[in-house]
């Protein structure tokens, strides 16, 4: 379910319905933060993302529990998510920035 205001605030409204909604609004992308996961190191919803990907036209990219170059590349083998938000992981040095480009672009 969508949230709002902050997170602080949950609706009835599905993920897809909100995601559709736009796709005629020339949206370039959606950012898809699984709030659970966001801050805490524990792997990105990958199922979810998923998803939401193949539910829509836009490009969906995964935020919340990106922490490790293996999520970046179970991220990138899922074949239709679009990029990767990491915070937390990058600041503590558990994802090597430049290890990561480089490893995503071979």
């Amino acid at each position: 379910m969508v949230a709002t205001k902050g997170w602080a605030e949950k609706t009835d409204v599905q993920v897809t319905d909100l995601a559709r909604s736009f796709e005629d609004a020339g949206v370039a992308a959606i950012i898809y933060t699984d709030i659970d996961r966001d801050g805490a190191m524990q792997g990105p919803n990958i199922a979810a993302t998923t998803a939401l990907a193949r539910a829509v036209t836009i490009p969906v990219i995964a935020s919340g529990g990106v922490s490790s170059l293996a999520d970046l590349l179970a991220l990138r083998q899922s074949g239709v998510i679009a990029g990767a938000i990491s915070g937390r992981a990058l600041y503590d040095g558990a994802i090597d920035l430049g290890a990561a480009l480089a490893a995503l672009r071979g």
